[in-house]
């Protein structure tokens, strides 16, 4: 195979394959990031998936609370970890409030 043919395949199969080793993104749940009041507490709650095959955890908003010991909440975020095409996955939910 000539050179510039195997450069070319290997650089489609890196584009291809670009973020499925590895994956680590967060994100807030508001519009509005300037004016956020987060609170004095803050609650975390996690879900995970192992193989696609098995999934267990609750990363809800209520169980965040619930976690956090948060009656009124005024800010949440969100947070995906997938390891390997997503043979492992976490996904967690944090929230802030009072």
């Amino acid at each position: 195979m000539k050179p510039g043919i195997k450069l070319m395949v290997m650089l489609s199969l890196i584009l291809i394959f670009t973020g499925c080793v590895y994956i680590h993104t967060k994100s807030p749940y508001d519009v509005d990031l300037d004016k956020t009041e987060l609170g004095s507490k803050k609650g975390i709650a996690d879900a995970y998936s192992l193989f696609w095959l098995v999934a267990w955890g609750d990363a809800s908003y209520a169980a965040a609370a619930k976690n956090g010991n948060i009656k009124v909440l005024r800010h949440a975020d969100q947070e995906t970890k997938q390891i390997f095409f997503g043979m492992y996955t976490r996904w967690r939910v944090v929230v802030y409030g009072d």
